[in-house]
């Protein structure tokens, strides 16, 4: 996901705008002499609903923005405990639909 992106996105759930952006990975877009968003992309990461405390997983470049029902619990626990250590806790804690 580009850094750009960010500027779009809202939460599905209650539409709360902005979402907070919390960077794991992150890597240099193809124009490495202009340093802006739109050159920085995220390839894992988690967008946050300050609102709803809903946290979106960002796996390979792509935010995972799925309402509760179709999300896969599994697949969300195993990634909070992958990036545990890079994680705000209040995401690891409080984060909807589910946290560790």
């Amino acid at each position: 996901m580009r850094k750009s992106m960010l500027d779009l996105l809202a939460c599905p759930i209650d539409k709360h705008y902005p979402l907070e952006l919390f960077e794991i990975n992150i890597k240099r877009g193809d124009n490495n002499n202009n340093k802006t968003d739109d050159d920085i992309i995220i390839s894992e990461g988690i967008l946050f609903c300050a609102k709803c405390y809903r946290f979106y997983p960002i796996i390979d470049e792509i935010p995972v923005l799925l309402p509760d029902e179709l999300r896969e619990k599994q697949k969300d626990i195993d990634f909070l405990q992958k990036w545990h250590d890079k994680i705000p806790p209040k995401v690891i804690n409080q984060g909807n639909p589910w946290h560790i």
